[in-house]
């Protein structure tokens, strides 16, 4: 053929032309894996805890099906939450173990805390007490999956596609979702009444938990990144010419490890002799780490309430208020939702937080979620009594409640590519590394600390005005307010952080705070021009040495 053999299509090559080829190999992929798969953690227990206690079988086996629904609707919350409890003393442990034994057993670790929690569920003997410490433990090891993998992740992935790999994790939230969701509704049609309608499923997350364990011991290599910080130079030089399938006088090597020890060298100078209260002043007392802190909490605050995971927990329940009928339907719903949501997150991985970035994903995801929220809480303001049996809507109001189920899938949609890819990616490049584990715990630390709020309200927010709640048309109306504040402040407040290396992200933080969400990027750029001028003036200059050199050696 004409013009010789083709070469094979680079996917990254649009947005990472000056990297080298091998870098993306087999064994940085089969890496990352197990730590991608740490999402399915949380998307397991949001996609199963709902249909498992609504079920009869899981109510009859605590001896609670007779309770009044105020009653109910408590002990609920409390079931629901419990794992965001434990979660937020996971995200601090992770803290503690991560810097001390590495990413790698920190993973170790979690899977089995994860492991005991899920067995001590499961054999409850019909104590509700049982339940409550079962999935507190269960909560240690899941919240520290957000913090571990996010930031391993973002320390051994290249700068071209560090978003993407990083929401891989997220897309794997929703891989758990799917897999809890379909669980329970076959669990639901097969064995309505029976024990294993809740057990079965609850044992995808003991599966998960093994899988990974078992991952951690084959593919795996500890961050380079770590063992730099941890002393261990030369093994951090072993562990990156791996996972970057290069030798190590490779230039890009060379680089990406000086770059590395130039960062660590810099921070150890300006925090010298300082144990962890150095590290908190370092936190929140040096103004461009503090101003990414406020970032980290804030986006927490505003995503956690803006009714995105609240679908996801409690979708079956949702699907009911708008006019879906029965609970296997509600359930098969919920089955499309989780798929919808994973599309969308694989989306946003491969195409957009990469290629057209962070914010603008974020502020698609964030307006789609709006106009859901919105719409969704004007049906059933027009339409209060569309979930109530026997009720038989007109023929516009039927189409109305049709549209009303899309904009809850469409709401799955925005959550997908904006807030929940978002929190996990932003909370995991945006810090320095002698501080990323204990502000990401930080951080992580106040996601479920809301999430706690947010799963143990909605029960009770979703009751009539007259029993104490909001209604379902206000609660929905708060999340539509509540996004909406968070697509402004993610305008004026959150930089670009695409194609960025760990490295350089201090060039982004460079400005007054309340210049830095709309000018930082801009800013960091012109240092990059700045700097590449003065790169290739000493390249020129030893060019003309180098010639002046030959020159005089040839007379």
């Amino acid at each position: 053929m004409a013009g010789g053999p083709k070469k094979p299509v680079n996917i990254f090559k649009h947005y990472a032309a000056d990297a080298p080829k091998e870098i993306f190999n087999w064994r940085l992929w089969c890496a990352i894996v197990p730590f991608a798969l740490m999402g399915a953690a949380r998307g397991i227990d949001e996609g199963l805890i709902n249909g498992v206690f609504t079920s009869s079988a899981f109510q009859d086996y605590l001896g609670i099906k007779n309770n009044d629904p105020s009653e109910l609707a408590n002990i609920k919350g409390n079931v629901v939450a419990m794992v965001n409890v434990g979660s937020i003393g996971g995200a601090l442990l992770a803290f503690l173990i991560c810097d001390r034994i590495g990413r790698v057993w920190a993973t170790r670790v979690l899977c089995i805390l994860w492991s005991i929690g899920i067995a001590i569920f499961m054999a409850n003997k019909g104590h509700l007490g049982a339940v409550y410490a079962g999935r507190l433990i269960a909560g240690l090891g899941i919240g520290q999956t957000t913090v571990v993998a996010p930031v391993y992740i973002a320390e051994i992935a290249p700068a071209s596609v560090r978003g993407a790999c990083t929401c891989f994790f997220t897309g794997a939230v929703y891989v758990g979702v799917i897999i809890a969701y379909v669980a329970n509704y076959g669990t639901s049609r097969s064995m309505p009444n029976s024990i294993g309608r809740w057990l079965l499923p609850t044992s995808v997350h003991l599966m998960f938990a093994f899988i990974i364990f078992a991952l951690c011991f084959i593919f795996t290599y500890e961050s380079p990144r770590y063992l730099v910080a941890a002393g261990q130079r030369d093994k951090a030089l072993v562990n990156l010419c791996k996972i970057r399938n290069l030798p190590p006088n490779h230039e890009y090597i060379e680089r990406e490890m000086s770059d590395i020890e130039l960062s660590l060298a810099h921070e150890k100078e300006a925090t010298a002799g300082v144990g962890f209260s150095g590290l908190l002043k370092e936190l929140f007392l040096t103004p461009s780490n503090f101003y990414r802190i406020y970032i980290g909490i804030g986006g927490q605050l505003l995503s956690q309430w803006s009714g995105g995971p609240s679908i996801t927990i409690y979708a079956s329940n949702l699907f009911a208020l708008v006019g879906v009928t029965g609970t296997e339907q509600s359930l098969l719903s919920t089955v499309v939702f989780g798929v919808v949501k994973f599309c969308s997150s694989m989306i946003c991985a491969l195409f957009l937080v990469d290629i057209i970035g962070r914010k603008r994903s974020l502020l698609i995801g964030i307006a789609l979620q709006t106009v859901s929220m919105a719409y969704v809480a004007a049906f059933l303001t027009k339409v209060p009594r569309i979930a109530e049996a026997g009720y038989d809507p007109s023929p516009s109001e039927a189409r109305a409640g049709t549209g009303a189920i899309a904009f809850i899938y469409i709401s799955g949609v925005g959550w997908a590519l904006g807030w929940n890819s978002m929190q996990y990616l932003l909370t995991a490049e945006l810090f320095p590394l002698r501080i990323r584990a204990l502000s990401s715990s930080l951080v992580m630390c106040t996601h479920f600390a809301n999430a706690y709020g947010n799963s143990r309200a909605v029960p009770n927010m979703l009751l009539p005005i007259a029993q104490g709640g909001l209604g379902p048309a206000g609660t929905f109306w708060l999340f539509a307010a509540i996004t909406i504040l968070g697509g402004f402040w993610v305008w004026v407040t959150i930089p670009e952080t695409a194609g960025r290396s760990l490295e350089t992200m201090d060039r982004v933080f460079g400005l007054p705070w309340y210049r830095i969400g709309l000018f930082g990027t801009r800013e960091a750029e012109r240092i990059d021009s700045l700097e590449a001028m003065e790169d290739e003036k000493v390249v020129v200059a030893k060019h003309v040495e180098e010639k002046r050199d030959a020159s005089a050696a040839s007379q």
